[in-house]
């Protein structure tokens, strides 16, 4: 059984081209890949992908921009495994990544998400250590060693603290991620929203800790360039009411007073603040303390 490897594509060719790579160098061979190509304005990643003589690599080119909601559910809709990766067009893969996965699900087939190991990489693929990634993998992230499921009140309310999870990483049970939809208004946060959708409904999550995945940090991501003028955190507190109504429904009263709490997403418009002092930008600075301070 393959696993189905997606990867919605806008972005910058050379990153691309090493995520590629990435997926071909894998030890075990029982993958396939669809590419889904989003109308990006050149044509490098087409041709570059004529020249792969391998049946299990499929390209498809849409002739109009969708957005990545869009590009999502395509690759959903397309998936023709049991298990299934959207695989983000700037991260790489590890030699042993498909080994990791499904190994993950044939020990843990009721696992409806599989969060491997990642480490972080920058702009220059060189492995690197975040404040971010520290506080996620350090302080909010489930201890313990080995594998482990979690799922229920205490994985929701683990969730509305702080998003620990790596989203191009993610490995889904594909019957399990149709049962849920991407989201609409939530473009930067959609991928925690489609998670949590899946915790309310009653499925597992597994973390396999076995590092195989290189999650890539960079100035010029969709999100990181929404943080310092503070739109990201509108977005953000909208999803967090939202999940707490969603948790309240539920009995959940833990996880729904944890979603409003959202520690570390205040904290993390705490720590932007100087920066958009130091600009002079005043809007931004208004909007982060309105998310930091306010209800």
């Amino acid at each position: 059984m393959p696993l189905d490897i997606f990867i919605p594509y806008w972005g910058e060719p050379a990153y691309m081209i090493e995520t590629l790579e990435s997926v071909l160098a894998q030890e075990n061979p029982d993958w396939l890949l669809t590419v889904i190509d989003d109308a990006y304005p050149t044509l490098e990643i087409r041709d570059y992908m004529a020249d792969i003589d391998d049946p299990r690599v499929k390209y498809i080119r849409k002739e109009h921009n969708e957005g990545i909601t869009e590009n999502y559910r395509a690759c959903v809709g397309l998936a023709s495994q049991d298990v299934m990766v959207i695989l983000g067009c700037d991260d790489v893969l590890l030699p042993n990544y498909v080994d990791v996965i499904m190994k993950a699900h044939k020990r843990y087939p009721h696992a409806a998400v599989i969060q491997p190991g990642v480490e972080i990489i920058d702009e220059n693929s060189r492995v690197v250590t975040t404040l971010a990634d520290t506080v996620k993998q350090q302080l909010v992230k489930p201890r313990g060693r080995g594998c482990k499921v979690v799922s229920g009140e205490a994985m929701a309310r683990n969730l509305m603290h702080g998003d620990w999870l790596y989203w191009p990483s993610l490995a889904f049970r594909t019957d399990k991620i149709r049962e849920v939809e991407f989201r609409e208004g939530f473009p930067i946060i959609q991928d925690l929203a489609l998670v949590m959708d899946m915790i309310f409904q009653g499925h597992q999550l597994l973390i396999e800790p076995t590092l195989c995945f290189r999650y890539r940090r960079h100035s010029n991501s969709a999100s990181a360039t929404k943080l310092v003028d503070g739109s990201r955190f509108a977005g953000e507190r909208e999803y967090f009411e939202v999940a707490a109504i969603q948790a309240e429904e539920l009995g959940w009263h833990r996880a729904a007073r944890s979603a409003r709490l959202r520690v570390t997403s205040r904290a993390h418009a705490v720590y932007l603040i100087p920066k958009a002092a130091i600009t002079r930008n005043t809007p931004a600075i208004k909007a982060l303390a309105r998310h930091a301070f306010g209800k």
